[in-house]
């Protein structure tokens, strides 16, 4: 029988076979990877720019800033933010910034043509927004706005034009003070057991005289009687949480509690108090109001028979305001205004 030689070894020296002997896979040794570089597309083979990898994302930076109104005292008054848009915000940014603010109005000031500037243009868009939403008209946060243009950035114009939801509202340097031409809201009495329930829930049973609502802002006026004095209204514990709840007709926006200014001697200091609440508009208490004095005024002209006063809001921070009526349902507030906080807004 002839013989078969035995079978060679491989050149790896990985196995040997001999006749007659069982076959073992060889065993595995270690895994061999060639490496190749990874493609570039041509546009980086020729630029040497990798576009695969995303742009970092643009960051907007807007000068803001935070002034108190109707005060000449920091840290006193209404303070409102201030926003100064150089370019077109995205829609839902504006109510995010007022949340992040968390004051009772943020103000944003934006430009109507783009040759426009800060410095010297006297027209500009506005809107103003609370926590929770965008609102009509809001004068403190008005008046901390032509502040911000007047004092900060040094705007040569004399009188500032804002248009706004309300229509066109001019702001004017004085002396003393920046004066705001508004809107005169008129009141038309009120049945007091229509409201009695909202009325006992915000101030329990204080005595109430008179009782106005202002069909154009959806605000209800409340008069205490003569019999209380400014300390009274001062210290009156009103209770916002469960305004909503009682006002179920949305007819109801904003409450204002206001008193006859008890005589003072020959000089007068003031000629009545107020002061504002809006749980409606995420405002449990509003420190001192532009918006509650256009309807103030034209009540408190026909009860005391003037149409030059003075008027004080007697919240925790309190503030000033000067009133003048004037012809075709306009009225002119003037105020202060401090500047506090200058920054920029990152987003």
């Amino acid at each position: 029988m002839c013989q078969r030689p035995p079978y060679p070894k491989s050149h790896c020296g990985v196995f040997s076979r001999q006749r007659g002997t069982r076959w073992e896979p060889p065993t595995p040794g270690p895994a061999v990877v060639r490496w190749s570089p990874p493609k570039q597309s041509c546009l980086v083979a020729r630029s040497g720019v990798d576009t695969s990898r995303p742009e970092p994302t643009r960051m907007m930076k807007i000068p803001i800033f935070i002034a108190d109104a109707f005060t000449a005292t920091a840290f006193c008054g209404n303070p409102a933010a201030v926003c100064l848009l150089e370019n077109k915000l995205d829609e839902d940014m504006h109510q995010k910034i007022a949340k992040e603010m968390n004051l009772s109005e943020t103000a944003f000031i934006r430009k109507l043509h783009p040759t426009d500037n800060f410095t010297q243009s006297s027209c500009f868009g506005l809107r103003w927004f609370t926590p929770a939403s965008e609102i009509p008209l809001c004068g403190h946060a008005t008046l901390a706005s032509a502040a911000v243009l007047f004092y900060k950035l040094n705007n040569t114009s004399s009188t500032l034009t804002f248009v706004t939801l309300s229509g066109e509202l001019t702001a004017r340097r004085a002396e003393d003070g920046i004066i705001l031409d508004l809107p005169l809201y008129p009141t038309q009495p009120q049945d007091f057991h229509e409201v009695e329930n909202l009325i006992k829930a915000a101030i329990g049973d204080t005595q109430v005289q008179d009782v106005r609502y202002s069909p154009d802002t959806q605000n209800l006026l409340v008069r205490l009687s003569d019999s209380y004095d400014r300390s009274f209204l001062e210290i009156l514990k009103v209770n916002t949480g469960t305004l909503t709840q009682v006002e179920t007709t949305r007819k109801i926006s904003g409450l204002i509690v206001t008193l006859k200014a008890e005589p003072a001697g020959h000089t007068q200091a003031f000629d009545f108090y107020s002061r504002y609440f809006s749980p409606w508009f995420g405002v449990a208490e509003d420190p001192v109001t532009g918006l509650a004095h256009t309807i103030l005024s034209g009540y408190w002209s026909q009860q005391l028979g003037k149409k030059d006063m003075r008027a004080f809001q007697c919240s925790p921070r309190g503030g000033e305001l000067g009133i003048s009526l004037r012809p075709h349902a306009r009225v002119d507030i003037k105020g202060r205004a401090v500047l506090v906080v200058e920054g920029t807004l990152t987003i």
